[in-house]
């Protein structure tokens, strides 16, 4: 049983998560204090308050350190003796020389996924904590990294399907460590939490002993603020999409020209927007290089390219397309994979049929039964469209192919749920699932 210390970081930590609809809700467990401490509350929360959803540990073990394999066995074998389900999801084939911080953490993310898939979860939950939070925004504004202040986000929608949450984003790092000593548990600290090459690791050292609150008070409310502001600006980005964007055919988007005339900061935030999700790209082009491209579209006959989306202009608005250039070569293309950062496969194509954009031959004679007032947009659109291919024989549109938004196609921060909404609407994606806390922003 929890001490009451562990009682109230319990109450604070659950109480905004849904877990209706839930039969089980996976925990990552790594080992750590953090993990363990959010184990033992998911436990008894769930025993007090939802005891038909059953919770399931999945440590995952990234094949880095020797000791990571010891680690996870300790954990099942500690999930063993608190009667909980536990697995080791594990890394495998080559790991990347460069950029190791980042494949890991999406392979983590993939793993549990997987895990998740398997065990019949819709919920995953990860042991992120006020501390944490408040390392990420020191980052985050180190460089001067504007949504980013917003910190990390109480939910991520991942892959578009499933759902992680971070119930202990309010609750300091110390308070956990004290629930765990009064249970008599153990935990591991990762080595890379004090290697200085990390820039978290510098961070945490410089927090250390920091003897004055003001500063992580003030802090939070930056954060709050800039949180708040994140959601209200991606409202009204959403609300201008729904009004003026529309599809006009494979990979062609228009806005009506009264697009311009909207509010300034909302409608350079919606092309940023639109911008990405048209060139397929994870990252949103800056804002003043979009404002600048949204003040050169003055003229009837504008055109301009940035993020890989060309934008032309006509008498009736903007029109958006994927540029030709640096599109995927022709290749099989398994399930689940996301195709040049707009469309997800859904099923493996046939054997010797590859996925390859139509191309400027092709489009002009699949267009044809499109072409309508702007038939050269059609057709330049449709080239940048995924195809299915035999050898050079183009054999019409990839039916498996789903449309993604860009930008959000593996990870939407809760903050963002609003703007993503209405691009999937766009471009006829999958209905996003609602979020499992309430609110999206921390309090």
């Amino acid at each position: 049983m929890l001490d009451s210390p562990g009682r109230a970081a319990q109450a604070a930590s659950f109480s905004g998560i849904d877990f209706s609809g839930c039969r089980t809700v996976v925990a990552a467990v790594s080992g750590g204090g953090d993990s363990l401490a959010l184990l033992f509350l998911l436990k008894e929360h769930l025993a007090r308050n939802v005891p038909g959803v059953e919770p399931v540990a999945v440590t995952v073990d990234h094949g880095l350190r020797p000791e990571a394999a010891a680690e996870a066995s300790a954990v099942a074998a500690l999930c063993g003796r608190i009667g909980i389900s536990h697995r080791t999801m594990r890394w495998e084939g080559a790991k990347p020389s460069a950029g190791l911080q980042q494949a890991a953490r999406e392979a983590r993310y993939a793993l549990l996924a997987e895990a998740a898939g398997e065990a019949g979860a819709g919920l995953i939950l990860t042991g992120h904590t006020l501390d944490d939070q408040l390392e990420t925004f020191a980052m985050r504004k180190r460089r001067g990294d504007g949504r980013g202040l917003a910190g990390i986000a109480p939910a991520t929608l991942y892959d578009g399907r499933l759902w992680i949450a971070r119930p202990l984003l309010n609750v300091r790092r110390e308070e956990l460590r004290s629930c765990l000593r009064a249970l008599g548990v153990a935990w591991h600290e990762d080595p890379s939490n004090k290697d200085p090459k990390y820039e978290r690791a510098r961070v945490r050292s410089s927090f250390a002993g920091r003897p004055d609150a003001d500063d992580d008070a003030k802090s939070i409310d930056e954060m709050r603020d800039a949180a708040a502001e994140r959601v209200r600006l991606g409202t009204s980005a959403a609300a201008l999409i729904r009004r003026y964007a529309r599809r006009v055919s494979p990979g062609l988007y228009r806005l009506d020209r009264e697009f311009s005339g909207a509010e300034e900061e909302a409608a350079v935030y919606a092309l940023r927007i639109l911008l990405a999700v048209v060139g397929g790209r994870a990252q949103l082009p800056d804002a003043p290089r979009t404002a600048a491209l949204l003040a050169q579209l003055s003229g009837p006959k504008a055109r301009a390219t940035l993020s890989r989306s060309v934008v032309e202009m006509r008498e009736e608005g903007f029109y958006l397309r994927r540029e030709l250039r640096g599109l995927p070569n022709a290749g099989s293309a398994r399930s689940g994979e996301i195709w040049d950062g707009r469309y997800r496969i859904e099923a493996d194509a046939a054997q010797g049929i590859d996925i390859a954009p139509f191309g400027e031959e092709a489009a002009e004679i699949w267009a044809a039964p499109l072409d309508g007032d702007r038939p050269a947009l059609f057709r330049a659109a449709l080239a940048a469209e995924p195809a299915l291919s035999r050898g050079i024989e183009c054999l019409g549109h990839a039916p498996a192919a789903a449309p993604v938004a860009g930008p959000w196609a593996r990870f939407l921060p809760s903050f963002d749920l609003a703007p993503a909404t209405a691009v999937a609407e766009l471009v006829g994606g999958s209905p996003l699932p609602a979020p499992p806390v309430t609110p999206c922003v921390a309090q």
